[in-house]
């Protein structure tokens, strides 16, 4: 269970899009009167590093003072961003994917940068997101994008376990910002126009009305002060995402839709717009997911 006073903890590369990161989240911590947490990991070479780097006391001093230089550029960042936001800032020794599973624990949101410092930045991002959007305690925001400050909230939903904590996040985001809340109803199944094709989205159209007014309806009470609007578009869930999230304050969509696989890391809408969302994107994880993982885990480390 999320603490009270539980931050809002962001990685920190040294990296321009780390730092539109720490921006994001000292903005967000404000609205949420929550503290930012910035961490920085960094690896040492464990045996046999060339000689010209030096002793292993010179190649840890080394590797401390960048990072010591990565996070006060950070917090000058954040506070720029967040005037009064609390804020502390401490570099880690490991692996960077393995500490922000940890700091998820204790974590209200983990926020990334949508490129690092890797040489393949797609590759990196990608796959740091869907460890930390499958294996972390809290919801994961990978930044990317320009948001539009008066655009809306848009989230994705497909009746799934998943799609539903993206919608009860999507909501409180849309009532902490005054916004109004798009909210995209995706069929997994629709491809391409045809006859066929055009029946079958309306019949599955039509069975979801009545799910989906349900679920709306009990959200909408807990947050009446929340202007919703639906969309069913004709379209694959991804490109009508990237469409409504072109004119978005904030994505919002599950790690997994229907038909998603366990084993699977992320599912293939959340991983797509990983490496193409056009504004910030908000991956979350269902409690009973996040319970199935870890039991998982626990059986293959048993």
């Amino acid at each position: 269970m999320m603490e009270p006073a539980a931050p809002v903890v962001a990685g920190v590369d040294g990296s321009s899009s780390a730092l539109a990161a720490v921006m994001w989240a000292a903005d967000e911590c404000a609205r949420r009167d929550a503290p930012l947490r910035l961490v920085h990991a960094f690896s040492l070479p464990a045996a046999g590093h060339l000689p010209s780097a030096g002793t292993g006391d010179d190649v840890r001093r080394a590797a401390e003072e960048r990072a010591g230089a990565c996070l006060t550029e950070a917090t000058a960042a954040a506070r720029a961003a967040g005037p009064d936001v609390e804020i502390s800032a401490e570099p880690l020794s490991g692996g960077a994917t393995s500490l922000l599973i940890e700091e998820s624990r204790h974590a209200r949101l983990l926020v990334i940068g949508a490129e690092g410092m890797g040489n393949v930045r797609g590759l990196l991002v990608g796959s740091t997101a869907a460890a930390l959007a499958s294996h972390g305690e809290c919801p994961l925001v990978v930044v990317r994008g320009l948001a539009a400050t008066d655009g809306p909230i848009v989230v994705g939903h497909d009746g799934s376990p998943t799609s539903e904590a993206a919608l009860a996040f999507a909501f409180e985001a849309a009532s902490l910002r005054d916004a109004r809340l798009t909210v995209v109803l995706c069929q997994p199944g629709f491809t391409v126009e045809s006859a066929y094709r055009t029946a079958r989205f309306a019949a599955a159209r039509d069975a979801a009305e009545g799910d989906d007014l349900e679920v709306l309806a009990r959200w909408q009470a807990r947050y009446p002060d929340v202007r919703v609007e639906r969309a069913l578009p004709r379209d694959r869930p991804v490109r009508a995402l990237m469409r409504y999230g072109a004119e978005a304050q904030l994505l919002v969509v599950g790690s997994h839709g229907r038909g998603g696989f366990d084993g699977m890391l992320l599912g293939s809408t959340s991983q797509a717009l990983v490496s193409h969302a056009p504004c910030p994107l908000v991956i979350v994880t269902s409690e009973s997911r996040r319970g199935s993982v870890q039991d998982c885990r626990e059986r293959i480390t048993g």
